[in-house]
């Protein structure tokens, strides 16, 4: 298995919008530290072409984004300057392939944390605010029929985010029972709350902190961290408007031109 060559066909599937058969059904043996090694091959790419990092992504933490891939454990991707949104600014479906959006939170990190033995509380003391977000997720592998070791090495299924305007102090979100709505084109489409996401988002995170050390990783300060969706993944296309509001946080948009 040539992790170079597999992370040039990624790649090359991202800059051209083209789907490719999934890397498990060619190397069935492929581990999940093949993937991640797979991945960082892509993250040093961007890094030395120019593209800032400015966080990064744990997914697959709530039991419907599990059940919408069939897995049983979490992920993570890196995310860069490039695929950040402002607010106000549409997403354009034209520059991905299979697009799938979800609310989320985001946790803005005021000092750095680097596991192993990354605590939820250490995860209090670092955070200064969170922020309600949309993730933009795609997928380079056909028709988004994943394995896990598929999406780990496409960058956890990395597209675009937009965090929202508004942040909330930490200390002020109740962790377990803040609910979500998600709404496309005005309609409810999935709801739920917090503790969706391993009880407690901020465990989430403390999770993705002692992961990223296998690889010598840390969340540096200064960082976002997306801690996962709340609720599985809605297909979107141009036209459509996504809006995930988070009780006593406010709320963030995104709409889909061509």
């Amino acid at each position: 298995m040539n992790y170079h060559e597999l992370a040039d066909q990624l790649w090359e599937a991202e800059k051209n919008r083209t789907q490719i058969q999934r890397l498990t059904d060619r190397f069935p043996e492929m581990t999940v530290a093949d993937a991640y090694r797979i991945q960082l091959e892509n993250v040093d790419r961007r890094l030395k072409s120019g593209q800032r990092l400015i966080g990064m992504k744990i997914g697959l933490t709530s039991q419907g984004m599990q059940k919408l891939l069939h897995v049983d454990v979490p992920d993570y991707g890196h995310l860069f300057d490039g695929m950040l949104l402002t607010d106000g600014q549409v997403c354009h479906v034209s520059q991905l392939i299979q697009p799938k959006a979800e609310g989320e939170l985001s946790f803005c990190l005021n000092k750095t944390l680097k596991g192993p033995g990354v605590t939820v509380a250490d995860v209090y003391e670092a955070v200064r605010y969170v922020v309600p977000s949309i993730e933009i997720v795609d997928s380079r592998i056909q028709d988004w029929k994943v394995k896990l070791q598929d999406t780990v090495a496409d960058n956890g299924s990395s597209a675009r985010l937009m965090v929202g305007a508004r942040m909330t102090p930490i200390e002020q979100v109740d962790m377990r029972l803040t609910g979500m709505t998600l709404e496309k084109n005005g309609e409810l489409v999935n709801s739920g709350t917090t503790a969706e996401v391993w009880g407690n988002p901020a465990a989430a995170v403390a999770c993705l902190a002692n992961m990223l050390a296998e690889f010598d990783i840390v969340l540096e300060a200064g960082s976002i961290v997306m801690a996962g969706a709340l609720t599985a993944a809605v297909p979107v296309e141009a036209g459509d408007a996504v809006t995930a509001s988070f009780q006593g946080m406010g709320s963030v948009t995104v709409r889909f031109m061509e």
